[in-house]
């Protein structure tokens, strides 16, 4: 197994939440499509005090509404406790499949330039989240956009976003930037 993650190599899919029983497991909060591929991604690594360490899943299932995982060496609530909640769980990023010509992974979207098809740019995404009825770009205007603001915009190819260009680095928007 993998002994360490550097942060540059490390794909955040989730999140220790909580403590769940007596025995040592955790509540898992996962931010992967369908939740419950984050059990098929191996090794896991946590985020702790010195780096991301690498922690082996012994055991993980869906529970009611939610999921748990058990960890190798965690041994009971209060090492949960003391170590583990509010914690991201990484893994390598070369562990993902590329993706298809048709996808993109969200993870490759962060930090390009958003502009409008006037070449107005409205600045870096910053992140992307999901709302259930679409998913939402968030939008950092620095120095180099247009102002400072921060934007949240719907992400809806073919309709609100437009032509993605990873190789200039720039998603183009079909966007109202005084909203």
């Amino acid at each position: 197994m993998q002994t360490a993650l550097s942060d540059a190599d490390a794909l955040v899919i989730g999140r220790i939440v909580a403590a769940y029983g007596i025995k040592g497991w955790v509540k898992v909060q996962s931010f992967t499509d369908p939740r419950e591929n984050i059990f098929d991604y191996q090794p896991w690594f946590i985020r702790m005090d010195a780096g991301w360490q690498p922690i082996k899943l012994a055991n993980g299932r869906l529970q009611g509404k939610g999921l748990v995982a058990l960890l190798d060496g965690v041994v009971d609530r209060t090492d949960v406790e003391r170590r583990l909640i509010g914690r991201d769980i990484a893994i390598a990023r070369d562990t993902l499949p590329p993706a298809a010509d048709d996808e993109i992974y969200w993870r490759d979207l962060i930090g390009l330039r958003v502009k409008l098809a006037d070449g107005r740019d409205l600045g870096r995404l910053d992140r992307l989240f999901e709302t259930g009825a679409n998913d939402v770009m968030v939008v950092r205007g620095d120095r180099d956009s247009m102002d400072r603001q921060e934007r949240l915009i719907p992400w809806l190819p073919g309709d609100v976003v437009g032509d993605i260009d990873t190789e200039a680095g720039t998603v183009e928007v079909d966007w109202d930037p005084e909203f």
